[in-house]
Formats: structure tokens, sequence, C-alpha cells
């Protein structure tokens, strides 16, 4: 994504040829898409709408015809759209109903993240109009661990600045300002590497809980800002970043829950 305003005739074409690259191509998909698009329409012709594929990191649980459950991780990637309306009535958030959703409680968490860290860089989401749709079909995403990423992907688009789609951050944005605990951290750092994902951010308070036999180091976050700078820097001057963060050893584990 640039930092140009894009016409919603723009957001439609990515958004149909997102649908034929992953040759999902299903109505319900498609109508969901067109529900993000009314996003920007309801804020007005003179919108700057942007849009952004963003990852984010979950935890699955699975239980086998004998009962036994396990969890692993994995990478899945929400469709953001983002405009700005003219009156300052309060942060707007939309969800996509299908063909993934989201639970009430983290489409609560995921709301409060964006106020937490517009707040926080000392941004205003009075004027936001944010839509969020999970293309993945039949997939429920419930928990509120993914909500610093949509709050710090929501915050750099209103900058008109983009998160790269391989750094991703797992964690909560508190009301002061801070990354918050998630669960199931190592889960997801494994399944992050798996996909190739070349930075996690994960909360310096988590950076000792798990336990497992392998392990790995990520960077560890303790605020938004830092988390945001870290983000969305140039790759050119991310040696610089990287000397500001903390490395620590997570240790990876194999059945964790998520929170």
């Amino acid at each position: 994504m640039n930092s140009r305003a894009i016409s919603w005739s723009r957001v439609r074409r990515c958004s149909r040829y997102g649908i034929d690259s992953v040759s999902i191509g299903c109505v319900v998909l498609l109508l969901s898409v067109l529900c993000l698009a009314g996003v920007a329409d309801a804020a007005g012709p003179d919108a700057d709408p942007r849009e952004q594929y963003i990852p984010l990191l979950c935890v699955l649980m699975e239980e086998s015809p004998t009962g036994k459950v396990t969890y692993s991780g994995k990478v899945i990637y929400v469709m953001v759209v983002f405009a700005t309306r003219k009156d300052a009535e309060g942060l707007e958030v939309h969800f996509t109903v299908g063909p993934g959703r989201f639970s009430m409680m983290t489409q609560t968490a995921a709301k409060q993240a964006i106020v937490n860290t517009a707040r926080a860089l000392g941004l205003s989401s009075d004027s936001w109009s944010v839509g969020l749709g999970a293309l993945e079909p039949g997939l429920i995403i419930d928990g509120p661990s993914l909500s610093a990423m949509v709050g710090l992907a929501v915050a750099a688009m209103a900058k008109g600045e983009s998160i790269p789609r391989n750094r991703v951050i797992t964690g909560t944005i508190t009301s002061d300002g801070h990354i918050g605990a998630v669960g199931g951290v190592g889960l997801k750092v494994s399944a992050a590497r798996q996909a190739g994902l070349q930075m996690v951010l994960v909360p310096s308070v988590d950076s000792s809980k798990e336990g497992a036999p392998d392990a790995t180091q990520v960077f560890t976050v303790d605020s938004v800002r830092q988390a945001y700078e870290a983000l969305t820097a140039p790759t050119v001057l991310w040696s610089g970043v990287r000397k500001g963060l903390a490395m620590q050893p997570i240790l990876l584990a194999n059945n964790h829950p998520a929170q």
C-alpha cells in the first residue's frame, strides 16, 4: 500500500484480484469485500481510502475422535479497509460476517486496541471508519491477541504508512499504551517462522512464560510507540531500529491454549 489516496473502484479491483489469487471465488466472499468497500463509500466521496492485507498469529484447537485436544499455531491474513470522515462523531468499525468471522470478544478487543493505539501515538480516531474482513471460509477468529496488530496497522494507514507483510506482532494494547500479554506465544512464533515472516514482536511480559524443548529468539516490545517504529521502519533503517529492541529467548510450546 502506498500513501496516496486511492479510489473505491481501485479498492474493489485490488480486493477482487486478491480473491482470484487465492482461488476462493465464492459469492459470499465477494459480498464481504463489497461490504468492506462500503466503509469508504459511507465516509464520503472526499475520503482518503486505503486497504491492506495483514498477517495475524493465531492458535488453533483441534479435537481428535478420541477426545484428545491439541493446539497449533497458524498465520492467517485479514483485510483492513480504512477511511476518514468529515465528522468527528467517533470511531466506526465494521466486521464482515463471512466467509470467516470475528467473535464478539475479538471485535471488542480490536475496537479498543484501535482507540488505545491512536491515543498512544497522539492521534484521534474520532473520524475513522474501519472495516475488517476474515477471508478464510469457516474461520472463526476468537481472542484478543490479534488486537495489537490491528490497532497498529490501522494507525499506520491513518498516517499514510504501512506495515510490511513479513512483520507481525501478537499482543493486546492496554489503555496506558503498552503491549499486553497473550497466550500461545511459542506456537505463534513457530508458525510465523514456518510461514517465512521475518520479524515477530511479542510482549515483553511474555518473554519467559513458555516451556518446551525447542527454542528461538524473537524481539520483545513494551510500548505502542516502540512497536510502531519497529513495524513500520524502512528496511534500510532496520539495523538501527533493531539495536533498540530486546532479544530474549522464547521457548516454543507444543500445547498451549490461545488467550
